[in-house]
């Protein structure tokens, strides 16, 4: 039988017990789709404000405009980014 790419890898974390596992997916039953979709987009804007963050880390002279800027170059890739946006020299 062929082995696909994703054979010999487990769904469950290294790191994390088979009831803790459990519990995470009986949690995640329980909200339903519509909890679990709210639960993504709480973690999208954590995870976009953690990017924004660090690039106003690196720098601190952008504006909102500018930093906005970065964070798409920093999600879409350098390529993308130029593509769309040619003119446009932002450092992430």
């Amino acid at each position: 039988m062929p082995k696909g790419p994703l054979d010999g890898i487990s769904p469950i974390p290294a790191d994390t017990t088979l009831e803790a596992y459990r519990f995470q997916i009986a949690v995640l039953r329980r909200i339903g789709p519509e909890g679990r979709m709210k639960l993504m987009s709480q973690l999208c804007r954590g995870m976009r404000r953690t990017v924004e963050d660090g690039v106003r880390m690196r720098h601190p002279e952008y504006d909102d405009e500018t930093v906005k800027l970065a964070v798409i170059r920093l999600t879409a890739g350098r390529e993308v980014f130029d593509l769309l946006l040619p003119n446009i020299e932002v450092k992430p």
